[in-house]
């Protein structure tokens, strides 16, 4: 036993990391953590023991090799689906989306909310937290912390919505001070007996960190991400892993890139910006089609483009948003030489509709694509910005468990 926490106390420092590896799936086996973390099997085995302990993974101590492998095989690891839980939410123009997300990116349970988001935050944010408090009361979880994603730049370190623009809240709303006060008032609690820590990131930023960690995103150095949601255009970059939010968390507003002078007029006040040519209003205006009150925007679009597509007056519009988004596309690809780039939402649906279309858009008016291209591809999760959320609410935990969770 003094021997075991001996090799702990050496090991104590690597707690956070062996986390972050099986939360990212890059940790599979204790062999490649051991490997991973460089320590000795040892410390590997206590640090993975410490871990269990938490509730936060999982040690297969009777591991089944593959057929015709030498040596003993390696104790598989995996999060533990019945550990503690975060809760993420998302807001956007049509309402709000509450959910539980366990460590590894798992949605356990989730509660949208269709509604008009008030022009009061508090009234929204007291909605989500109350959504929650439902979803943990029923699930019997420990909630480790708080995360939310919504539709606007994000002033850090203090949690200012700059310019929701797509919502009615006042610009520089101070949401992170108030989803603290709904929390303190719900009386929820972290494993360690106080609130749980909150946060608040845009959208589609945290949505970027959820691919890098656990969808279409992994392996990358330099991953953009664009994505129109409900309403209007976003874009992030991860760099090394990290999330680049400039030096005030503005960076990568690329709805605002002018793609047709003469186009619409647009919320910051220029024309034709990709918030306005790219995005599901702009599609179904497009198609000729007038939005119902069945179902979403996005809902609405992914139909016509499912069930639709051979019709002309829907193809023209197809083709019309994606050279619009292949030209936006192009000019980020001159300017930041990314290695990969994820689309989400319509974007998504439109690269699925017409793929050869919009790579050749994008080869033909960037520098960079005629030297060689750069891989297009589909966001993976469905719902990446929940996610992304959590992942901000994950991020004590994978820093310091032994701090975060009060042990």
């Amino acid at each position: 036993m003094t021997q075991t926490r001996t090799r702990l106390e050496r090991g104590r420092g690597a707690l956070g990391p062996a986390l972050a590896l099986v939360h990212t799936g890059r940790a599979p086996t204790r062999a490649v953590l051991t490997a991973e973390l460089g320590v000795t099997r040892a410390t590997a085995g206590a640090v993975a023991a410490e871990l269990e302990a938490l509730r936060l993974i999982r040690v297969d101590t009777r591991p089944g090799g593959p057929a015709g492998a030498q040596g003993r095989p390696s104790h598989r690891l995996a999060v533990n689906p019945e550990g503690p839980v975060v809760l993420a939410a998302q807001i956007h123009a049509d309402g709000f989306r509450a959910a539980l997300v366990g460590l590894g990116g798992h949605i356990l349970a989730s509660k949208p909310v269709a509604m008009t988001v008030p022009a009061d935050p508090a009234r929204v944010l007291g909605a989500v937290v109350e959504a929650g408090a439902e979803l943990l009361s029923a699930a019997g979880r420990a909630c480790a912390g708080v995360g939310l994603a919504v539709p606007s730049a994000v002033a850090e370190p203090e949690g200012a919505a700059l310019n929701p623009l797509h919502l009615a809240w006042p610009a520089g709303a101070p949401v992170l001070d108030i989803l603290r006060e709904q929390i303190e008032r719900s009386g929820l609690l972290s494993p360690n007996g106080a609130p749980p820590p909150c946060f608040v990131g845009n959208d589609v930023n945290v949505a970027a960190l959820a691919e890098h960690r656990h969808g279409a995103g992994q392996g990358a150095e330099h991953l953009l991400v664009v994505a129109t949601g409900h309403r209007g255009v976003g874009g992030a970059l991860v760099l090394h892993g990290k999330l680049h939010t400039g030096s005030a968390g503005l960076a990568l507003e690329v709805g605002h890139l002018t793609v047709n002078p003469e186009g619409r007029p647009c919320h910051c006040g220029s024309r034709g910006c990709l918030d306005v040519e790219v995005d599901p209003l702009a599609f179904l205006e497009a198609a000729g089609r007038i939005p119902g009150p069945e179902g979403s925007l996005p809902d609405q679009c992914r139909a016509l483009l499912r069930e639709e597509y051979d019709d002309p007056a829907v193809r023209s519009a197809a083709d019309r948003l994606i050279d619009h988004l292949g030209q936006g596309l192009a000019g980020l690809v001159n300017v930041l030489n990314p290695d990969r780039i994820l689309l989400g939402g319509l974007h998504r649906w439109l690269l699925d509709a017409d793929p050869e279309r919009l790579r050749a858009v994008v080869a033909e008016r960037s520098l960079w694509g005629r030297s060689g291209g750069v891989p297009l591809l589909a966001c993976a999760l469905d719902h990446n910005s929940l996610v992304g959320a959590a992942e901000l609410a994950w991020q004590p935990v994978l820093d310091d468990p032994l701090t975060a969770l009060g042990a």
